[in-house]
C-alpha cells in the first residue's frame, strides 16, 4: 500500500487521512516465510510538521499464522500495529530523527506502509508460540502430534551416558 506524500508536503499544514488494506501475503522471518490473513484496512496519517518534515502515524491488527514451538500446529497469532515516525527528507534523507533508517519504506514522494508494517511486526516478534499451555509436542520417533493422541512408538528412555548427570538432579530434588 503505497501513499502519495506530495500533496503533504507541498500544501503546509494540511495531512493526509486514509484507510489502506495490507498488501502483505506472507512475512519472512529466520529463513521462513509465514502466511499474513487477510486484515481489516489499516489507519494511517501522514500530518505536515515543517520544511520537508512529516509525521507518520498508522494503526491496525494483522493475523500471521506462525507454528507452535512445540507440535508445529499453525497459530493464529494476532499483531497490534501502532507506529509514530516523525520523517525528515531534507538535509539528513534516509534516518529517522532515533537514527534508524527510513529509506526503505519512503520511496521519492510516497510512503510504503507495508514495509512500515512488517518492521513494526518483526520487532514484536514473538520469541515462543505455543497452540496451548500444556502442548504436548511431536513424537521424536515417528513425529506425530501427541495432542491428537498417543503413538505405538517405544520410549527410547534416556542415554546411559547421562545417568551420572540424571543423579546430581536427583541429589538437588531431595534437598
Amino acid at each position: 500500500m503505497r501513499i502519495n506524500l506530495s500533496e503533504v508536503l507541498t500544501e503546509p499544514h494540511i495531512s493526509v487521512e486514509t484507510e489502506a488494506v495490507c498488501g502483505l501475503k506472507d512475512i519472512s522471518f529466520g529463513g521462513q516465510k509465514y502466511p499474513v490473513r487477510p486484515a481489516e484496512p489499516f489507519s494511517v496519517r501522514v500530518e505536515w510538521t515543517g520544511e520537508q518534515k512529516f509525521h507518520v502515524h498508522c494503526e491496525g491488527s494483522l493475523t500471521v499464522d506462525i507454528p507452535c514451538d512445540r507440535c508445529l500446529a499453525d497459530v493464529p497469532t494476532v499483531f497490534s500495529v501502532q507506529a509514530e515516525r516523525d520523517v525528515n527528507l531534507g538535509e539528513n534523507c534516509g534516518e529517522d530523527e532515533d537514527g534508524s533508517e527510513e529509506a526503505n519504506y519512503i520511496d521519492g514522494y510516497y510512503l510504503d506502509a507495508d514495509v512500515l508494517i512488517c518492521k513494526e511486526i518483526l520487532a514484536g516478534w514473538p520469541m515462543k508460540v505455543l497452540c496451548s499451555e500444556d502442548c504436548k509436542g511431536i513424537c521424536s520417533v515417528c513425529g506425530r502430534n501427541l495432542n491428537e493422541g498417543t503413538c505405538d512408538c517405544e520410549d527410547p528412555g534416556l542415554d546411559p551416558r547421562m545417568s551420572v548427570i540424571r543423579d546430581v538432579f536427583k541429589n538437588f530434588k531431595e534437598v
